[in-house]
C-alpha cells in the first residue's frame, strides 16, 4: 500500500569526522524534549536506549580505533546506552539489524564492549538530541551526545602516528616528489619527533623543489627543535626572503620573530 511522505518527529541525521588518517561516521536520528523530562521519566534509568530515535544508531570507524582502552576494530557498530542518574554506560553493539533498541532480540552476549562514563550538566537546554565531535587532535577526539541538559562525553582515539608512518613509506616507494618529502618532515616536526630523519628529508625537498618559503620555515624549526640556532636563523633568513618575494607578509612576521628569539638563545648560551 502507498504510504505518504511526511515530516519525521525525529529526522534522521549523518555527521562524519576526519580524525588524522581515520574516518568516524555517525547516523541517527534526532528526537525533541518538547517540554518533557528525558531522562529518567521519558528514557527510564536502567533500561537500554537506543542512543537518539527510530533505528538503532549506527557508528561507522574506517580503521581500528580505541574507545576507553577498548579495541574498536575498523567496522559498523550499532551504540546503546543504559543511562542512571550517576552514571551511565555506553554499549558498542555488533548486531546492526535491531530495529530501534532491539527489545527482547537485543542480546548481550553480541556486544563488543561497554564502557561506563559520567553524566554532565549542560548549562543551555539542548531542544533536539545531539551527537558531535570536539577536542579534535591528530590522534584523539571526544564523541558527544547532548539533549536536554545531559551531556554524555566519550573518548576516542586513533593510533594515527602508526597509519602515518606506513603512509609515507608507501609514498617514498612509488615515485616521491619534493611535496612528497616535505609533508613527511612537517609530520615529524608537528609531531615533535624524528628530527634528524625530518631534516634529511627536508634537505631532499629542497634539493628536488628548489627554492620555497614554506620549505625553509620548517626547516628552521627542525633546526631549532635540534637545538641547531644558528642554522634555523639562517633557514628562517631564507624563508623570510622567498615569502616577502611572494607577498606572504604572515610569514614574514612568524619568521622576524624566530629570528629574535634563536639569536637571544644564542646570547644566552654565550
Amino acid at each position: 500500500m502507498a504510504q505518504i511522505n511526511h515530516p519525521k518527529a525525529s529526522p534522521s541525521s549523518r555527521l562524519e569526522q576526519q580524525v588524522g588518517l581515520s574516518n568516524i561516521s555517525i547516523d541517527y536520528s534526532r528526537p525533541a524534549v518538547k517540554g518533557r523530562k528525558i531522562f529518567g521519566d521519558l528514557v527510564p534509568y536502567g533500561r537500554i536506549w537506543r542512543v537518539g530515535a527510530n533505528a538503532s544508531t549506527k557508528i561507522t570507524v574506517d580503521s581500528d580505533v580505541q574507545v576507553m582502552g577498548n579495541m574498536l576494530r575498523a567496522g559498523t557498530y550499532a551504540l546503546y546506552a543504559f543511562p542512571e542518574a550517576e552514571e551511565w554506560e555506553i554499549v558498542f553493539h555488533s548486531n546492526t539489524e535491531h530495529w530501534g533498541d532491539g527489545r527482547t532480540a537485543y542480546d548481550s552476549e553480541e556486544d563488543v564492549f561497554r564502557i561506563r562514563v559520567k553524566p554532565e550538566v549542560l548549562l543551555y537546554k539542548q531542544e533536539n538530541f545531539l551527537i558531535s565531535f570536539d577536542g579534535l587532535k591528530h590522534d584523539a577526539v571526544n564523541m558527544i551526545f547532548a539533549w536536554d541538559d545531559t551531556k554524555i562525553m566519550i573518548p576516542i582515539s586513533v593510533d594515527t602516528h602508526s597509519l602515518m608512518l606506513k603512509e609515507i613509506e608507501k609514498q617514498f616507494k612509488v615515485n616521491p616528489t619534493a611535496q612528497t618529502y616535505y609533508e613527511a618532515a612537517r609530520y615529524l616536526q608537528e609531531k615533535e619527533t624524528d628530527y634528524k630523519k625530518a631534516l634529511i628529508y627536508l634537505d631532499k625537498a629542497i634539493e628536488l623543489g628548489g627554492n620555497t618559503y614554506y620549505f625553509y620555515r620548517v626547516k628552521s624549526l627542525v633546526e631549532a627543535a635540534l637545538y641547531d640556532y644558528s642554522s634555523a636563523i639562517k633557514s628562517a633568513k631564507k624563508s623570510l626572503k622567498l615569502a616577502d618575494e611572494e607577498g606572504k607578509d604572515e610569514f614574514v612576521r612568524m619568521n622576524e620573530k624566530n629570528i629574535t628569539a634563536w639569536n637571544e638563545l644564542i646570547i644566552e648560551r654565550e
